[in-house]
Parts: structure tokens; C-alpha cells; sequence
């Protein structure tokens, strides 16, 4: 078997996996732990899951976020490492074969293979969550950069001198259309804690959709995510969409909002009376599926 880790901003979930399914899965959480050096807690948890299961794992493969060049992450914005080697550091432990791979790209990847994406050609898989990831499949082969890895979708300038990204430019794509977006925009205009979790503020919408503070945010926000999977549209003209990351718990709410956007706008460069875009279907697993597979 193989082990899929799926390495995020805030957590670390690792699994054993055989033909694509997850058999044995394990996380944790960085921010309800007190963590001097993260990357010695990351590198000690992947070490001490790997040894435990030494005997039934033949390679290891890691999604992270961020951008991957020779198998170092060079810069990870939301984990805050810049040239971090983290497979010679397991190297040193295990002498077997270990890949890296953007987190995006490696969902993507999964949702290719075996999930809502499998048997298209030409496909666009975009993950919705912290921020915004992607991955595009042209010809039946996901699309890479050379000297970079690239379809950094999150990244798009879609509002010239909009909001500071995290990455230091302005008007970045994720900046207006990330989940997280989102979910800060409708607790302000409702009022809530910060601490309210997505299920909470899930069931807060679907019980008031009359609200016109609700449907207000809502409406923005389905606006800038279209411009971004508009110009995704109108590069690639991809058979198929999928939306994955944590958009599949508001996906029967805003779903229907962005295919009527999309096909009653001027957003699009060739018009058309429907729209291939799909739900994810492999979840928060996409990633250590993905990663197991490089």
C-alpha cells in the first residue's frame, strides 16, 4: 500500500491507501495544538505513523501548499515555509520512494482518477476553501509548468488594486472568492462570532435565505467567483468543472446561483445553453488520495 499525506494550513491528515481507497486514516489539528516548530511536529507525526505501519507501505507521497520546484517547497504562503527540502529530512528515516506535489494539483488528480472528473479529457477541478487551488487536465494530462509548476487559479488578478493577498500582490482571485471569504462576509453581516463553524453558519443560512443581508453577500460573492471560473472558461473550454474544498457544504445553495450566472452574464466569450460544472465527489480525502498516486 501507499501513504497519502495531505498536508493543509492548519492540519496535518495522513492515510494508507490501496487502489484509490483510503483503508487507514489519522489527523490533527495545528491550531488547537501548541506547536513550537512546525515543521518538526509535521516531520516527527508522518515519521511515527510511517514506522507503525512500515511493513505495508511501499511509497509516500505528500500534497502541500504552496509551490513545489525539484521536490522543494519554495515558498508555502499559508504555512510560512520558503525552501523547505522536507523530503531529505524523511529520507534520512526511510529509504523508499517519496513525491511532493501542490495539494490542489493532487485533489485534482484524484477527482481525475476516480472521482467526479473521471472520463473527461479536458477538465477544471478547483478547490474552494482557505484560499483557492486548482488543477486543469488538457488532452487527459494535468497542465504544468516548467520552470514552475503553475495554474496557480487562486492567484488570478481578477479587481486591479483590489484586496492584499497573502502573497503580496492585490486583487489576487482569492482574495473575493475563497470559502473563507465567504464565511467571514456572512458573519459580519450577521452579526455572529468568529467562532461559529461552517456547519453552524450552514444551517443559519438555509433557515433564513429571505434575509436580505444573506442573499446580499451571497449575490456578491457568486459575482466574483464567476468572473474567476469565467476566465477559466474562456482559456481552457474544459468538457467539465468540478468544485471541491469545503464548497461542497454550500454547494446546494450556491451551485444553481453560479451556472445562471455564468450562462445569463456577458462573462462568457462563447455563449451556450448549459454548463458541465459538478460537486466534488471524494471530499477532504482528494488529497491523500491524490498524493498517494504521484
Amino acid at each position: 500500500m501507499k501513504v497519502g499525506i495531505d498536508l493543509g494550513g492548519s492540519h496535518i491528515a495522513i492515510g494508507l491507501v490501496d487502489n484509490g481507497k483510503i483503508v487507514q486514516k489519522d489527523e490533527k489539528v495545528f491550531n488547537k495544538l501548541n506547536i513550537i516548530n512546525k515543521k518538526d511536529f509535521i516531520e516527527n507525526y508522518i515519521k511515527e505513523y510511517v514506522n507503525a505501519n512500515r511493513n505495508r507501505i511501499e511509497s509516500i507521497g505528500i500534497a502541500i501548499p504552496g509551490t513545489i520546484v525539484d521536490n522543494i517547497v519554495k515558498k508555502s504562503v499559508n504555512l510560512g515555509f520558503e525552501d523547505y527540502d522536507i523530503i531529505s529530512s524523511l529520507k534520512e528515516d526511510f529509504n523508499m520512494e517519496i513525491k511532493i506535489k501542490n495539494d490542489a494539483k493532487c485533489a485534482g488528480i484524484a477527482e481525475f482518477e476516480f472521482g467526479s472528473i473521471k472520463g473527461y479529457k479536458n477538465a477544471v477541478f478547483i478547490t474552494l476553501g482557505t484560499g483557492i487551488g486548482g488543477a486543469v487536465f488538457c488532452n487527459g494530462k494535468l497542465v504544468e509548468g516548467n520552470c514552475f509548476s503553475g495554474t496557480e487559479i487562486g492567484h488570478m488578478i481578477i479587481e486591479k488594486n483590489g484586496n492584499l493577498c497573502k502573497c503580496g500582490k492585490n486583487g489576487c482571485f482569492e482574495t473575493y472568492a475563497s470559502m473563507r471569504v465567504l464565511k467571514t462576509n456572512l458573519k459580519k453581516s450577521l452579526d455572529l462570532n468568529d467562532d461559529v463553524h461552517g456547519e453552524e453558519l450552514l444551517q443559519i443560512v438555509k433557515n433564513d435565505m429571505g434575509n436580505e443581508k444573506i442573499s446580499g453577500v451571497i449575490d456578491k460573492y457568486i459575482d466574483y467567483l464567476c468572473v474567476g471560473i469565467s476566465n477559466l472558461i474562456n482559456i481552457f473550454e474544459p468538457d467539465v468543472i468540478a468544485i471541491g474544498g469545503s464548497f461542497i457544504h454550500f454547494s446546494e445553495i450556491l451551485l444553481p446561483k453560479i451556472k445562471y450566472t455564468l450562462l445569463n452574464s456577458e462573462l462568457l466569450f462563447n455563449k451556450r445553453n448549459d454548463i458541465n460544472i459538478k460537486v466534488a465527489e471524494l471530499g477532504n480525502d482528494a488529497g491523500i488520495i491524490g498524493s498517494s498516486i504521484l
